[in-house]
């Protein structure tokens, strides 16, 4: 049987996504995500959680999170897990775990989104195996932009 790893997450932008470009000059933003719950113990006192995510988007998905999202927005992200490794400048060797971002839909009204100084957007998804391309690429056009 084969294996799946996939993750789902509704949250809150806990800072603005961050930028930046690989040598070959493809695009990568990084942005943490906050997920809460909340319940009743069995004292009757609410309680919360919050999870924290670092959430990382490739190439036109990178560059439509840096365009659209901003800190507070509500976002939904769906991608899948990736843990890597590294050694820091004192030679410790450093590990973290990633949401490695396939598609992302902007969720809140469209109050809430001129509110975080952005436009609407309803989905930007992006595959292992897509370039670069842009909207015109792929037969969206001005007229199918809903706002």
């Amino acid at each position: 049987m084969s294996s799946l790893n996939k993750v789902m997450l509704i949250g809150n932008l806990g800072r603005d996504p961050e930028i930046r470009y690989t040598p070959d000059g493809s695009p990568v933003a990084n942005f943490s995500l906050a997920t809460s719950e909340n319940w009743t113990d069995k004292s009757g006192s609410r309680q919360e959680h919050t999870e924290w995510h670092t959430i990382v988007a490739w190439n036109r998905l990178a560059d439509l999170c840096k365009k659209y999202l901003s800190k507070g927005r509500q976002v939904y992200i769906e991608g899948r897990i990736r843990t890597r490794e590294w050694n820091d400048r004192e030679g410790n060797k450093r590990r973290t775990t990633e949401v490695i971002a396939t598609q992302m839909v902007l969720l809140g009204t469209r109050t809430q989104s001129a509110d975080a100084g952005t436009q609407p957007v309803d989905t930007a998804t992006r595959t292992d195996s897509e370039q670069d391309n842009s909207f015109e690429d792929i037969g969206i056009t001005d007229s199918d932009i809903p706002f």
